[in-house]
């Protein structure tokens, strides 16, 4: 038998931004724990809105399957004397198993024979187990800091104002989260105030509906919200500038939503546009609109709570709380441009960037010296990028930055413009946080390049030189973020350029010196190249974005590790050149061969860099095999400096049949030392034409 369970925390307002996160962690979690217990259900729905919590469960047994029971009690000889006559450790035995002496067994596990018992009982009924399940669920869930409320000990994200359990029809007797659980819900807070009652769990989403106005279902009130604020786009003449996370979050504020119009005043327009863009989407949760050009228009749209019987109030009430806040804008954004960019680099000095790291002005001196350096390399122009560099944080002590945190290099952008500096410069002080996230653009020019590039390599030279580097999921300096960034640019822009070099000049820069800090930046960087090239999707860089060469392995990647490219660029060469060396059906044989080969070299005696006496090669074999090698050195040679490494593997592909014949033939630990250490030598040789693109002894087979 099965019936539907109904599971709903009802709170005070639930954070809009952890909603979506506390939704899918608690039906996850609920799923799981039914699972654990052995209880199998058809199906699960999950529902959250700003006052509520709720998971439906369809076609849950209401009995646990009958419980495998198995113990071994007390060993024979001391559960019967010698006449056979049970001895209380027996009876205590059988009391324990709920079972007649005679029902017991023996059985023998090592050197003793042991009395047992193998049965079964019934399972636990479900709602029995209900309780303590949805308990577990909610303990677990993702919280960053609960609170307490009145007198109670109990803490959640948010006081608890109600909660439903029904199985089937019937009342889960339960006291959750202080709070006993019943069947009455309640409705939205102004149009549906009074309790609402529900029978059973398939009636939820229409009650609320009907009764409540709520719209439970997350995903189709977000989509109420859409639906909603393009149509009041479109009658204005514009449409919304929709972003899908102001409207998860618009959907996480709102359980009837409304969506209302207003405008401001067109004066307003003069400002930045991202500074608009800003106010209204971060600070008020409305939704810009657009002309058909795709310029602002002096609307906006928000989704309201609430079904009014006079929108125009809704209206104006929205129109009434933005008008300050553009207006403060507008004056932060006027006394912005009394002075000049560069005028606010003398503050820089006075703050902190990191207590150990010194000011913001310090490290804006590491940036000019560590961006200079960078952009020779990529054909940067020097004077743009030193410029660029200086005036790269000096946005950070403008008004508009302090009131718009999330602005910072776009305002930047906009008061060097407003100071006559040229183009590139300008952009490069937006640009030089690119990029911001996960698939985020880069920049668009060199000196932005050099500039990013720098601001990256010094953020991880510094943090680690002071031995504060990310552990586990905690990334307070945005390191992961870093690192990627540094990645993403010089592979995706291919620029080829000595990583560990620029690790290192970042390092010395540094004003705390730590004699690690370089290797492990720069093995810090490779684990990030791992998860770029290998798709992997996992952990701590489940959101890196990659170029993932399709087919590439972990060992693949070992492999190519060991040749110690310097470069992000090349080692992707390397990994394409390996991964399609290892389609060639001469690619077992020689991985084969390689791994022979180093694990014979592992054990000799012979100095690495040994030189092959060719006049001392006598097995034909031999022979054959060196003159293959000399063949093909200098085209291998070639290809490995001018970075074609699929043509040095084709060539050294060639080897295959030599290398065969040489070990069919020939013995390398021949008695003879001075035979035995030539043949060495050349196994040396060969292993090292390999061993310059890939250590493919590393690889599988």
């Amino acid at each position: 038998m099965s019936r539907d369970f109904l599971v709903e925390i009802g709170t005070e307002e639930l954070p809009p931004l952890a909603l979506p996160g506390l939704e899918r962690a608690f039906a996850a979690s609920i799923g799981e724990y039914l699972a654990e217990a052995g209880l199998p259900f058809a199906a699960s729905k999950s529902f959250a809105t700003p006052r509520r919590l709720a998971v439906r469960v369809e076609g849950l047994a209401t009995d646990q399957p009958a419980q495998a029971i198995k113990l071994r009690g007390p060993p024979v000889s001391a559960a019967f004397d010698d006449a056979g006559n049970a001895k209380p450790a027996a009876i205590k035995f059988a009391e324990k198993c709920g079972v007649a002496l005679s029902d017991l067994t023996r059985v023998m596990e090592g050197k003793g024979e042991f009395l047992y018992y193998a049965g079964s009982k019934p399972g636990a009924a479900t709602v029995d187990l209900l309780p303590a399940i949805v308990q577990r669920a909610l303990d677990g869930l993702p919280i960053p800091k609960r609170m307490r409320w009145g007198s109670s000990e109990v803490e959640f994200v948010r006081p608890v104002h109600w909660v439903v359990m029904l199985f089937g029809p019937d009342v889960v007797a339960a006291r959750l989260l202080d709070t006993v659980a019943g069947n009455t819900t309640r409705g939205h807070r102004f149009h549906a105030p009074a309790p609402i009652e529900l029978k059973q769990p398939a009636d939820y989403e229409l009650v609320l509906r009907e009764q409540g106005y709520v719209i439970a279902d997350f995903s189709l009130r977000r989509e109420r919200v859409r639906e909603q604020v393009v149509a009041a786009g479109a009658a204005i003449g514009g449409s919304a500038l929709l972003d899908d996370a102001l409207l998860d979050e618009v959907t996480a504020l709102v359980e009837w939503p409304v969506a209302v119009a207003g405008q401001f005043d067109p004066r307003f327009l003069e400002l930045p546009r991202e500074v608009l863009i800003s106010t209204l989407q971060e600070h008020q949760r409305y939704f810009p609109c657009l002309d058909k050009g795709g310029s602002l228009l002096p609307w906006f749209i928000t989704a309201s709570n609430i079904e009014s019987r006079d929108p125009s109030q809704v209206r104006a009430g929205n129109e009434r709380v933005v008008r300050p806040r553009l207006s403060d804008a507008a004056f932060f954004w006027t006394q912005d441009r009394k002075h000049p960019l560069a005028a606010f680099g003398a503050g820089l000095d006075a703050v902190t960037y990191q207590a150990k790291l010194g000011s913001l002005g310090a490290r804006t001196q590491r940036l000019v010296s560590l961006a200079s350096a960078i952009a020779p390399l990529i054909d940067a122009e020097p004077a743009a990028t030193q410029r660029a560099a200086t005036l790269a944080k000096c946005d950070l002590l403008s008004a508009m930055v302090g009131e718009f945190p999330e602005l910072q290099g776009v305002m930047g952008r906009y008061l060097a413009s407003a100071d006559g500096e040229p183009a590139d410069i300008a952009m490069a002080i937006e640009e030089h946080y690119l990029p911001r996230g996960a698939g985020g653009a880069l920049p668009s020019n060199k000196v932005g390049t050099a500039v990013a590039l720098a601001d990256k390599l010094d953020a991880l030279a510094g943090i680690f030189a002071i031995g504060q580097k990310p552990s586990g999921t905690r990334d307070p300096f945005g390191l992961r973020r870093a690192a990627i960034g540094i990645l993403r640019i010089l592979i995706e822009q291919r620029l080829d350029l000595d990583l560990r070099a620029l690790v290192e000049r970042a390092v010395a820069l540094q004003p705390v010196a730590n004699p690690t800090a370089a290797s492990e930046v720069e093995a810090y960087i490779v684990e990030r190249l791992r998860a770029y090239f290998l798709d992997v999707k996992s952990g701590e860089d489940a959101s890196v974005p990659t170029t993932a060469i399709v087919g590439a392995t972990t060992e693949m990647f070992e492999a190519v590790l060991a040749a110690a490219p310097r470069s992000p660029v090349d080692f992707g060469l390397r990994l394409t050149a390996v991964n399609r060396f290892l389609q060639r059906p001469e690619a077992v044989s020689l991985t084969a061969a390689n791994k022979r080969i180093a694990n014979i070299l592992k054990k000799s005696e012979v100095a690495t860099g040994s030189v092959v006496d060719p006049s001392a090669l006598i097995e034909p074999a031999e022979q054959a095999l060196y003159a293959a090698m000399v063949a093909v050195r200098e085209p291998v040679a070639a290809a490995v400096q001018e970075q074609r490494y699929a043509n040095a593997l084709e060539s050294l592909a060639t080897l295959r049949p030599e290398v065969d014949s040489f070990f069919d033939a020939v013995m390398v630990n021949d008695p003879d030392p001075a035979r035995r250490a030539n043949r060495l030598a050349l196994l040396g040789e060969l292993h090292g034409l390999f061993a310059g693109i890939a250590d493919l002894s590393r690889l599988p087979g």
